[in-house]
């Protein structure tokens, strides 16, 4: 295959039929990378990330396969929410091993893509690594103890906060509010209570985690609720505190970057990190 070449791919589950793009390399690679898409978006990704990180992957050697799942961007099927396609990551790796040439696969994921990779990997002995971007762990608790850090907290420092209340400029009751039904949870009382209600799919993720043998680079942003809600959780779950500290993934934090690495200098970053990390698991990898 030569080098650059962009390949259109068909492939199936049950009787839809799905569409990817694979990004040849012009020598044999072992290791390839599919990126699992998540959220509203389509394979393209937001301000064409996806494509430009598998022209980056592919310009070192490394290929990749982006697709659509189904119900998503132009493949077949019902839209189905993150934590059940597990069906259309397997057909990905399954098709990628035929047109790409590889034998394992690193999974890539931004966001609830990132989640799902987590439920799938350790139930296929194919993936190599995981490369896990703002991992989405949303619960209403979890985002209200972060606001209430964030938000709430800065506004009760801030001079301007004040002026305005004492120039009635804020209704005072909706403020107290509103800073109560976030407080609640901050407390040991609305933390513990949580931790019983977690939505099934943290628990999922974390099981998952556990059984994965595999490396793990996370990549955080400094600017952005999903990145901030699951490092709430780390901090607050003690099970979760242990995974992570038993798995020790590679962790790398852009301080500033939001939520989709929305500028060239962010995105590149995340390029410059993806392939380094790659690069090592292919030298730990060889034989």
């Amino acid at each position: 295959m030569a080098q650059g070449e962009e390949l259109p791919v068909v492939f199936s589950v049950g009787s839809d039929q799905l569409v990817g793009i694979v990004h040849t390399t012009s020598s044999t690679a072992d290791i390839g990378v599919v990126v699992v898409v998540g959220g509203p978006q389509y394979r393209v990704g937001s301000h064409r990330q996806f494509v430009l990180l598998a022209r980056a992957l592919a310009r070192v050697g490394v290929p990749v396969m982006r697709f659509d799942r189904r119900g998503a961007g132009d493949s077949d099927g019902s839209p189905r929410d993150f934590a059940r396609i597990d069906q259309d990551i397997k057909a990905a790796i399954d098709e990628f091993v035929v047109s790409g040439g590889v034998s394992r696969v690193v999974l890539w994921g931004l966001c609830d893509a990132a989640s799902a990779i987590l439920m799938y990997a350790s139930t296929d002995s194919r993936v190599a690594g995981l490369v896990l971007l703002n991992p989405w762990v949303h619960s209403s608790a979890i985002e209200a103890r972060v606001r209430f850090k964030t938000y709430y907290a800065g506004r009760l420092r801030s001079a301007e906060f004040w002026d305005k209340l004492r120039n009635f400029e804020i209704d005072l009751r909706d403020s107290i509010s509103s800073l109560w039904r976030y407080a609640r949870w901050a407390t040991r009382f609305g933390r513990e209570r949580e931790r019983r209600s977690y939505p099934n799919f943290i628990e999922r993720m974390r099981a998952g985690w556990l059984a994965y043998d595999g490396p793990v680079l996370l990549v955080l942003s400094g600017d952005d609720l999903s990145a901030a809600e699951f490092r709430e959780l780390v901090n607050d779950s003690p099970e979760w505190k242990a995974m992570m500290q038993s798995k020790n993934p590679r962790t790398f934090e852009i301080a500033d970057a939001n939520h989709t690495f929305s500028s060239e200098q962010w995105r590149v970053a995340v390029e410059r990190e993806t392939i380094a990390w790659i690069k090592q698991l292919q030298r730990d990898s060889a034989p």
